[in-house]
C-alpha cells in the first residue's frame, strides 16, 4: 500500500472511530451498483462478464459477497493490501478493464471499499439495519428551461438512523423532453412541461416532479372563466393554470356527435342520428345523447371486445367452446353493469366447469402459476412483476421474495377433463406449492403489499388474493381501471402506457388521478359513472383543435388529442358508411374450425376472437390476444395501410357493390346536393363547407353518362373515407 493510501485510510479509520465498519449490505452493495458493476450490461448480466457475476443492482447479498470475496479462489480482494485488492485495480482502471474507469483512486467510493476489504471483507448479518423509506429534497421544484435544480437523498433505515445518499443513487428522468440527467448526475431542464425525476437506492424509489411553466402570456381570466362541468374540470384546469397552458373552446355539435359514438360504442352516428342531433335546440341534448350510448347494444359488443383484448379470449388458447364461453361470461358482465371490483373477483376465484362457468377459462389460459401472477398483476394491477421472477425489480419495488409469494396462491388450481370437447373443471386443491428457485423452498404466498398467509391455511388461497385485489383500500386496482377507463376517451392515459403505473411513472395529474380513483369507489366501481362523469367533462368535451399556447402539449388535456381510430372500429365504420357488411371467417387455426363464417352482418366489434380471417384489422393494428399488453395493440401507419386505402378490396369492393351506398343513391336518384350531403354526414357527420360542396358538385357535374357518374360518386367516397379526418376521431 502507497504511502498516500495508508494516511488516507487512516484517516478514514479516525473519521469512522465511533461508527462501524462499512456494510456491505448497505455501503458496499449501493456503490456497486452506482458505478455500474452489478447492472445488466456488466457483471450484473445473466452470465456475468468474464468469468465474475454479480446479481442485479446487488439484489442478492450474499450471493454477491461470496462472489467478491471467495470466487476466483479469493483474489479479487486482498485483505494484507486493501488498495492492491483487484476489485480496486479493475475499477480505478489501474490494470486493464474492459468496463473502463469506474470510479477514481482516492474518490470517496475508493475510500469506503478499502475500509470495508480492511476490515475483513464482512458479509451481510441477519441484524443488519435494513433501508425502510427514501426521500428526495426538493420534492417538487418549478424552474425554466436551462436550470439545473439540485437534490439530496436520505435513506432511512430500520434502526432509526439516516444518511445522506444523494452521491450513490441512480437518477433517471421519466420526460427527457423536459429533463436529463447526464453521467455525472447535474440534471438540466432542456424543455417545457412536467417530468418525474426518480432516485433509485437500495431497491428503495423517491420521486421528484420537475414543472416547467410554458412561456405564454395568459391573463388569470382565461382559467377564471373557463367552463367548469365537474370535478374533472376542476383539476385539469388546476394544471394547466399551474403549466400556463391554454384550454381549448368546446368542440362544435358535430365533433360531439361524431367522438362520443366512436369512443362509447365503436360506431359512427348515422345521417338521421347526426341530423337529429344538430338540429336538437335543448340545452341537455349532449347529456341525452350519452344517456342513450350506455342503452345501446353496441355498448355491451364494445366494452366486451375491449375487455376480450385485456383478458386473452381466443381459439388460439381455448377451444372454440370454451371461447365461446368466455366471451359470453363477459358479455354477461358488461350487459348487467357488474361493479369492476365483483367482475374481478368472480374472475379470480372462478372455478367448475369452463362450459358451465366462462370465467374458469383464465385458469386454463395461465395454468401456470407464475404466469397467472404476471397476468393478473398486469390486468387488474397495472404494472409488470415480470423482471420480479428472477431478480427483485430494477425499477419498483417488488422483490423475488415478493414475486413467489404472490405467485403462490395460486399455486394449487388444479385442473380435469370435463365431459366434453373444450370442457375443464377447474377447483383448488389442498396441497401444493411453487418453489422459489434462489432459496429453494416455497415463500409464504402473500399478496402483494398485505400480509402472508398462514402456513396451515386450508382455504381457496385465491380467496385472499381477490379479496385483497378487489379491495377499495387497494389503489393499484381502482387507479388500473381508471387508467384504461381514461384512456380510452382521451386517448391519452392518466399515466402512460396503461400497463405501466408504478412509482418512477408517475402520473400527469396526480390530484385528478386521486379523485378519480375515488369517484370510482364512491360509486362502487361503477365504470358507467366514470365514463358519465368523463363524457360531460368540458375537458373531454373540448376541440381537437391546437390553440397557439398549447401545440405542443400532448399529456395534460388542454384539447382533445386526435387519434386514429383503432383497427375494428375504422373497418366498422367503412362497412356501414358503404352499407356493405363483411362476412368475416375464423382463423386458420385447425382442420375443424377454419373458414366457418361468423353470422352475416356482424361487425368486426361483435367478434368473440381477434384471431379472425379479417387482412384490414390485422393491417391496421389488431392484437393477437397472445399475451396481457396494449402494445400488442398500434397505431402505427405503414406503407401498407396507405396502400390498402388506396387500392384495397375493403373501400373499393364495397363502393363497387349493387348494394352500397352509391347504388342506393343512384336508384333513389338523389340530386348531386343531397348526395354530397349524404356522404359528409355519413363519413364525418357534418355538412360539407361551401367551397368543399362546390368541389364534389364539379367532380360529379363532370359524369357524361351513367357509369361515370357512378365512378364520380365512388370517387368522391373514396376520397372522404381515405382522408384524415375520417380515420381519425377528433
Amino acid at each position: 500500500m502507497t504511502r498516500l493510501a495508508l494516511a488516507l485510510l487512516i484517516l478514514t479509520l479516525a473519521v469512522r472511530a465511533d461508527n462501524a465498519a462499512p456494510n456491505f449490505r448497505n455501503h458496499i452493495q449501493p456503490i456497486l451498483a452506482k458505478a455500474g458493476c452489478s447492472m445488466g450490461a456488466c457483471h450484473g448480466a445473466a452470465a456475468g462478464q468474464g468469468g465474475f457475476k454479480l446479481s442485479l443492482r446487488g439484489y442478492d447479498d450474499d450471493g454477491d459477497w461470496l462472489a467478491l470475496t471467495r470466487g476466483a479462489f479469493g483474489r479479487r480482494i486482498s485483505p494484507a493490501d486493501p488498495a492492491r485488492s483487484l476489485l480496486l485495480l479493475k475499477a480505478t482502471a489501474t490494470v486493464p478493464h474492459k468496463g473502463s474507469e469506474r470510479f477514481k483512486t482516492n474518490s470517496p467510493e475508493w475510500q469506503t471499499l478499502v475500509e470495508w476489504i480492511a476490515n475483513g471483507a464482512p458479509g451481510p448479518k441477519a441484524d443488519d439495519a435494513r433501508i425502510v423509506k427514501l426521500e428526495i429534497e426538493p420534492a417538487q421544484v418549478r424552474v425554466k428551461p436551462g436550470d439545473s435544480p439540485k437534490f439530496s437523498v436520505r435513506a432511512h433505515f430500520s434502526d432509526g438512523h439516516a444518511e445522506d445518499v444523494t452521491r450513490h443513487v441512480k437518477w433517471t428522468a421519466v420526460n427527457q423532453s423536459v429533463v436529463t440527467v447526464d453521467d455525472q448526475d447535474s440534471v438540466k431542464v432542456v424543455g417545457r412541461g412536467e417530468s418525474a425525476l426518480s432516485a433509485w437506492y437500495l431497491s428503495r424509489l423517491a420521486v421528484a416532479t420537475v414543472t416547467v411553466p410554458y412561456d405564454n402570456q395568459l391573463d388569470a381570466a382565461v382559467f377564471a372563466q373557463a367552463p367548469q362541468r365537474n370535478w374533472i374540470d376542476e383539476r385539469v384546469l388546476d394544471k394547466l393554470r399551474e403549466l400556463n397552458l391554454p384550454p381549448s373552446p368546446r368542440c362544435s355539435d358535430s365533433e360531439f356527435v361524431r367522438r362520443a359514438h366512436l369512443d362509447t360504442i365503436g360506431v359512427l352516428p348515422t345521417i338521421e342520428e347526426t341530423r337529429a342531433f344538430l338540429a336538437d335546440t335543448r340545452p341537455d341534448k349532449r347529456d341525452r345523447l350519452i344517456d342513450s350510448l350506455f342503452r345501446r347494444p353496441e355498448f355491451v359488443d364494445y366494452w366486451s371486445y375491449k375487455w376480450s383484448d385485456l383478458l386473452l379470449v381466443t381459439k388460439r388458447k381455448l377451444q372454440p367452446a370454451a371461447m365461446w364461453a368466455y366471451y359470453q361470461w363477459i358479455r354477461n358482465q358488461v350487459a348487467s353493469n357488474t361493479p369492476w371490483d365483483v367482475f374481478a373477483k368472480r374472475l379470480l376465484t372462478s372455478q367448475g366447469s369452463t362450459l358451465e362457468n366462462g370465467a374458469a377459462n383464465y385458469f386454463v389460459i395461465h395454468q401456470d402459476p407464475r404466469d397467472a401472477a404476471e397476468t393478473t398483476s398486469l390486468t387488474f394491477l397495472g404494472f409488470s412483476m415480470n423482471c420480479a421472477k428472477c431478480h427483485n425489480h430494477p425499477l419498483e419495488k417488488w422483490t423475488n421474495n415478493d414475486y413467489y409469494g404472490f405467485a403462490n396462491l395460486f399455486s394449487r388450481v388444479r385442473f380435469k377433463a370435463g365431459a366434453q370437447a373444450g370442457d375443464n373443471v377447474v377447483f383448488a386443491a389442498a396441497d401444493g406449492e411453487l418453489v422459489q428457485p434462489l432459496t429453494g423452498v416455497p415463500q409464504l404466498p402473500r399478496p402483494l403489499d398485505s400480509k402472508a398467509l398462514p402456513a396451515d391455511f386450508a382455504g381457496d388461497r385465491r380467496e385472499a388474493l381477490a379479496a385483497w385485489v378487489a379491495s377499495a383500500d387497494n389503489s393499484h386496482f381502482k387507479r388500473t381501471i381508471v387508467n384504461r377507463v381514461w384512456a380510452n376517451f382521451f386517448g391519452v392515459g392518466l399515466v402512460e402506457n396503461v400497463d405501466d403505473i408504478r412509482a418512477t411513472n408517475p402520473p400527469s395529474n396526480e390530484p385528478l388521478f386521486a379523485a378519480a380513483a375515488d369517484f370510482l369507489v364512491q360509486s362502487k366501481f361503477d365504470l358507467q359513472a366514470l365514463m358519465r362523469a368523463i363524457l360531460q367533462s368540458e375537458s373531454y368535451q373540448r376541440s381537437s383543435e391546437p390553440l397557439p399556447g398549447n401545440q405542443t402539449d400532448a399529456r395534460h388535456y388542454s384539447r382533445y388529442y386526435p387519434r386514429r381510430l383503432m383497427a375494428e372500429t375504422l373497418h366498422d365504420a367503412i362497412a356501414q358508411v358503404t352499407m356493405v357488411p363483411t362476412t368475416f371467417k375464423t382463423e386458420d387455426v385447425s382442420n375443424q374450425t377454419a373458414g366457418i363464417p361468423f353470422p352475416a352482418g356482424w361487425r368486426a366489434m361483435q367478434l368473440p376472437d381477434a384471431g379472425t380471417d379479417s387482412y384490414f384489422t390485422r393491417a391496421f393494428g389488431r392484437p393477437d390476444r397472445d399475451q396481457t399488453c396494449e402494445c400488442e395493440r398500434t397505431a402505427e401507419p405503414s406503407v401498407t395501410q396507405a396502400l390498402h386505402l388506396a387500392n384495397g378490396d375493403t373501400i373499393n369492393k364495397k363502393l363497387a357493390s349493387m348494394q352500397s351506398c352509391v347504388a342506393k343513391a343512384l336508384a333513389a336518384k338523389k340530386s348531386p346536393d343531397e348526395m354530397i350531403g349524404d356522404a359528409f354526414l355519413a363519413t364525418l357527420a357534418r355538412l360539407p363547407t361551401e367551397p368543399e360542396r362546390v368541389r364534389f358538385a364539379a367532380m360529379l357535374g363532370n359524369a357524361k353518362d351513367e357509369k361515370d357518374q357512378r365512378l364520380a360518386i365512388e370517387d368522391a367516397y373514396w376520397a372522404l373515407l381515405s382522408s384524415r379526418e375520417f380515420l381519425f376521431n377528433h
